[in-house]
């Protein structure tokens, strides 16, 4: 039979004494304070069971571990993916001259051709632009790319061999003589290397005006032939690569 008092055990509170002696101040500590609500939001609602599969999850440290895991993993990868972007750049600017063939690259007739293999006709290029081309027959084509440039025909001096041009066309090795990387940067009429920062100059004989190169581009004698192509009269007029004087 009910005294008056609200039985529900939620409401019952548990007098804990102060630990001071008889007559000192006591208080009263309810089943809601020694048990405090969890602080999952899925408990927000009072009287409302807090399902099983949330409160498990909220409370299981083993679940932010893993969060936090795979936010490490996530930003690993994106770190890889970077560094993979760049690798692209640096083998270009580390792509050295290697020659094992020694003998002649060009000879007098052999025709200049583009990567694909196709002869370089008299019109191909408009002045103030370059492509890299390659003897037609050739030892192998990492072994001998040159530069050709097209600029007016007055525009060359210095020390280009200007018997070596033909039409505004003059072609250069395009290895560095410093440490064989491949002058492939441009810097307005400048041939720059990158890899060292080497600056030659193609309407002065491909003369050394920056870096650390110690001599010019090797320049290479061609004509223009009788079906309109573009063709060596002999071979480089220097040493192609580092070395050589």
């Amino acid at each position: 039979m009910s005294d008056g008092t609200d039985d529900d055990p939620r409401q019952r509170a548990s007098v804990i004494p102060d630990g001071s002696g008889p007559g000192e101040a006591s208080h009263e500590v309810t089943d809601a304070e020694s048990n405090p609500v969890d602080d999952c939001p899925c408990a927000a609602q009072q009287g409302t069971e807090e399902p099983s599969i949330y409160g498990e999850f909220w409370r299981d440290s083993r679940a932010r571990m893993e969060r936090r895991d795979y936010a490490k993993i996530l930003a690993t990868l994106g770190g890889l993916t970077a560094a993979g972007s760049l690798i692209a750049p640096l083998a270009s600017l580390t792509h050295v001259f290697e020659r094992s063939y020694t003998g002649p690259i060009y000879s007098d007739g052999v025709a200049l051709v583009d990567e694909n293999g196709e002869r370089i006709q008299e019109d191909q290029l408009a002045e103030g632009e370059l492509l890299t081309v390659f003897p037609e027959v050739r030892p192998g084509i990492e072994q001998a790319p040159t530069l050709l440039v097209r600029f007016p025909e007055d525009a060359y001096g210095g020390n280009t061999r200007l018997e070596f041009t033909a039409a505004g066309y003059a072609a250069y090795s395009k290895v560095c003589t410093h440490a064989g990387c491949m002058v492939d940067d441009r810097d307005g009429d400048i041939l720059v290397c990158p890899c060292h920062s080497g600056r030659f100059d193609p309407l002065s004989g491909a003369d050394v005006t920056g870096g650390p190169p110690s001599r010019e581009l090797p320049q290479l004698p061609i004509t223009i032939s009788s079906e309109g192509y573009l063709v060596a009269v002999g071979d480089f007029e220097g040493t192609v690569g580092p070395g050589g004087e």
